[in-house]
């Protein structure tokens, strides 16, 4: 179920047929696309090419919806295929920068592309930018959800348990079951590396806020030009509060504290040469921003991401 809140984020809690991400599933996804980079849907749904997955039809529709959600895949204009974005090609292709989702900057842009962009995972994005209790229970969460999700989907009537098993779902895509699962498993869901979310006992979870090693400079101002573009195309500066603060900033998707927002702010100049800049005078911290194409600079940073 979808539907348009503000032309910011969906109302969408469904999908995932309650599997989170997994590690090589985005790669799966990219492996299935011809040398133009196209995808017939009945790649997903014809029973001939589901057994080429080796998974069953359930992980297919979920590969198949986190592949969208995580801005892998995209509607064609014949809206007979999908196709991979830039963003997946670069990543992802044999060649790419991480093909088999190693490098910790991959799940990093998973999570951005769920909690940031919050496109087919509102629930992902509702728990990092609306929910704002530091340490919850599942049960203490989910009455929350539900009135979001309720003011969000335009009058529609939501299921108590479509929200209740999107609401696990994406927990525990953060903090696996691993007291009740094997090893292999716990270690499998691709955002749990992030360390973003503890359990701290039985169905109580606490957010782990503060600074983040495997969070590069180039990530977070990839993610920051993103955020802009998105919220505040029309700008040519932002608050140091927008940054840290804002729903949809790096500060809150990526649960930094203050003083690790401004230690990457300060990086802005040396590292976009100049194109960004961050100032701080006179009480006043903002980000300032020159004339360039923002595009181009995305594809750099996000190539940079990788190496720094």
């Amino acid at each position: 179920m979808t539907s348009m809140h503000d032309g910011k984020i969906d109302a969408h809690f469904s999908g995932h047929e309650t599997f989170p991400l997994r590690q090589m599933w985005l790669k799966k996804a990219v492996e299935t696309a011809d040398a133009e980079g196209l995808v017939p849907k009945t790649t997903f749904t014809d029973e001939k090419a589901i057994a080429e997955f080796g998974v069953g039809r359930n992980m297919v529709a979920a590969i198949k919806h986190w592949a969208l959600a995580c801005d892998v895949l995209v509607e064609d204009e014949s809206r007979r295929n999908f196709q991979l974005t830039p963003a997946a090609q670069e990543i992802f292709l044999d060649q790419g920068l991480d093909p088999f989702s190693e490098n910790p900057t991959t799940a990093w842009y998973a999570h951005w592309c769920l909690a940031g962009r919050g496109s087919r995972s509102t629930t992902w994005y509702w728990l990092f930018n609306v929910f704002t209790s530091q340490s919850f229970s599942r049960d203490e969460a989910l009455p929350t959800l539900t009135k979001f999700a309720q003011a969000i989907a335009s009058g529609r009537k939501l299921s108590s348990a479509t929200l209740s098993r999107d609401l696990d779902t994406c927990l525990r895509g953060y903090a696996p079951r691993s007291a009740t699962s094997s090893v292999e498993e716990a270690a499998e869901p691709m955002l749990a590396e992030l360390g973003l979310l503890q359990e701290e006992r039985k169905g109580v979870f606490s957010f782990r806020r503060g600074p983040k090693s495997t969070l590069t400079d180039a990530f977070f101002t990839w993610a920051l030009l993103d955020f802009w573009q998105r919220h505040r195309a029309g700008e040519s500066s932002l608050t140091f509060e927008t940054a840290a603060y804002a729903p949809g900033s790096p500060g809150r998707v990526f649960k930094l504290d203050e003083e690790s927002v401004a230690e990457r702010l300060f990086t802005l100049n040396e590292l976009t040469d100049g194109k960004l800049r961050w100032s701080d005078t006179s009480g006043l911290r903002q980000v300032y921003r020159g004339d360039f194409n923002c595009e181009l600079m995305m594809a750099e940073l996000l190539r940079e991401s990788y190496v720094r």
